[in-house]
């Protein structure tokens, strides 16, 4: 391994999620904001993490909260002003952190000038801006939405249709009009010029179009919305974009990978495509399994040997490149509630697991604030309590086909973008500290007994131990760059795994199951020693015979 050559900066990083909206609020109104994140700051910097990645903080009608946006040079007037943001950026970097903010290009919002020109008259400029279907044609070609069922929405004055992968609030651009694509390349030297250190790219694999809307060969494409991924021009306009701006920076990029699989993601993080420094894979979301709503401990499962494979799969497909690692983040549920378990007797010792996992894992750990102090999904029972677009456009479908409206929200109450975007519990006082006002989605219930306060002050809380493990990780470049090899992968409830640099070798060992079990291990285990246990008594290395619920062990071995 030539670790000097391959050695950077956000390789080594721990990325910190914080959505603006849910983080801090500074002024009362309920909505977290700018000011908000500063006072979070000295926080942030107390884990170890190294990058702050936040969803948009552009202005924005928040149709799709941010993800559809209206102007790209102004701050969302609910989150401060750009004079606020110059200040936060400053103060990030005065703590030897980095910021990375969201750039959502495959679309804006329909209350963007754009469009609102655009909309106009098919003889406006703009017009072309976007994706039309003119009524000559008659009906525009089948394309599903993520948020609706229909891709496509009519404007009556231009007497066209408009597409639009998501909300109808969410219009596609037309990244094959040149002039499209120097606007985005000059709003991101707006961003990087005022020094921010990169950008995580939302839906980049979406952009490109085959502009005649071809019907889609659905042998080829059975998920259609893979099909929507491999735009004919997607990798000439990454790499257009790499050579006009972000080469021209010390930056970092992450493509969302939406609708990719593992051996797509070589052709976006290959160093010598100049395209993307990574690619953040739904591999997570895929290994999800539905069970009966109506059945007992019903909800959301997984296999664990899937999850071990899929982790297998993206670490070797990236080749040349470099993997982005994640379990959470606010477009999932809670992980713990997704992939450990929240009931209280285990709470602690499966967010511990989980932290022990994302944190040995070869590649650039992403982590979503909350889930270091193991907060889990919000349980909302009620339609009312859900604020996510998404979730409110499926029951509408539901309730207009007269399906059944009780079974989409027991399925909700595990599966909501919802459940991961209720606010920061900071303590056990009104609002768990996030706000002194109303909170623009309930606080979850259970803040007073999970909170930062609550576990600043025990040694042996899920808080505290991350940030002993974020140190160790940062202690132990080896960790960061050595090769991952799966040890039992078809132990049912024990994810084991090596990961070995020249001259080091930890072993990770870690019980996905609530019940007692075994290590399936064929190695060599004399010198071994205990490094990390997620339980107060780690024992000695005889432990991976008999681990404990959600055990968690991090190994040295000779």
């Amino acid at each position: 391994m030539k670790q000097k050559e391959q050695r950077n900066w956000w390789k080594e990083g721990v990325v910190y999620q914080v959505y603006p909206r849910s983080f801090k609020d500074s002024n009362g109104d309920g909505i977290g904001d700018l000011q908000g994140i500063i006072a979070g700051l000295d926080y942030i910097k107390s884990l170890g993490v190294d990058i702050i990645w936040l969803n948009p903080i552009y202005a924005s009608p928040n149709a799709d909260n941010g993800y559809d946006i209206s102007n790209y040079r102004e701050i969302m007037k609910e989150f401060g002003t750009l004079e606020d943001f110059d200040r936060l950026l400053q103060e990030v970097h005065a703590r030897g952190l980095k910021l990375v903010l969201d750039l959502v290009v495959n679309h804006t919002s329909d209350e963007h000038p754009w469009f609102i020109e655009a909309r106009k008259s098919r003889n406006n400029p703009y017009y072309a801006y976007y994706h039309w279907w003119p009524v000559e044609k008659e009906s525009p070609p089948f394309r599903p939405g993520y948020f609706e069922p229909s891709a496509w929405s009519y404007n009556r004055t231009t007497r066209s249709w408009y597409l639009h992968y998501f909300s109808r609030k969410q219009p596609d651009l037309n990244w094959e009009n040149p002039e499209v694509r120097e606007e985005i390349y000059n709003l991101m030297g707006f961003w990087f010029e005022k020094g921010i250190d990169g950008f995580r790219m939302d839906s980049i694999t979406l952009i490109s179009k085959d502009t005649t809307f071809p019907p889609i060969d659905r042998k080829k494409h059975p998920d259609i919305f893979s099909y929507y991924a491999h735009g004919p021009h997607l990798h000439d306009y990454l790499h257009e974009m790499n050579r006009r701006v972000v080469s021209r920076y010390e930056v970092m990029t992450v493509g969302e990978g939406s609708a990719l699989d593992d051996k797509d993601v070589a052709a976006f993080v290959d160093p010598d495509r100049e395209e993307l420094n990574m690619l953040y894979g739904f591999g997570p979301s895929d290994v999800r399994m539905y069970t009966r709503p109506d059945t007992p401990n019903s909800g959301i499962g997984y296999s664990l040997i899937a999850l071990k494979k899929m982790f297998g799969r993206w670490d070797k497909a990236v080749g040349k490149g470099w993997p982005a690692v994640y379990l959470g983040n606010h477009d999932q549920p809670r992980m713990l509630s997704r992939f450990g378990n929240d009931a209280p007797e285990f709470r602690q010792y499966a967010a511990k697991m989980l932290a022990t996992l994302l944190l040995t894992l070869r590649g650039t750990p992403y982590w979503f604030a909350g889930d270091e102090i193991g907060m889990k999904n919000a349980d909302f029972n009620r339609i009312e309590d859900y604020r996510d677009i998404a979730t409110w456009n499926q029951y509408r479908e539901i309730e207009r086909k007269g399906e059944d409206v009780k079974a989409f929200l027991e399925i909700q109450r595990h599966t909501s973008r919802d459940n991961a975007r209720t606010p920061f519990q900071w303590n056990s006082t009104f609002q768990a500290g996030f706000t002194i006002g109303n909170p623009w989605i309930r606080v979850n219930t259970d803040y007073s007994e999970i909170n930062v306060a609550c576990q600043e002050r025990d040694p042996w809380s899920v808080l505290n131990y991350f940030r002993r493990l974020v140190a160790f990780r940062k202690a132990h470049p080896e960790m960061v760059y050595g090769s991952y090899t799966v040890l039992d992968i078809e132990n049912p409830q024990v994810y084991s795994y090596l990961r070995e640099s020249p001259g080091h070798r930890f072993l990770v060992v870690l019980n996905f199951s609530p019940k007692p079990a075994a290590a399936w291990l064929d190695i060599d285990l004399s010198g071994a020693e205990i490094k990390f246990s997620n339980y107060e008594s780690a024992g000695g290395k005889e432990r991976i015979k008999s681990l404990r619920p959600f055990e968690a062990l991090l190994i040295t071995c000779s």
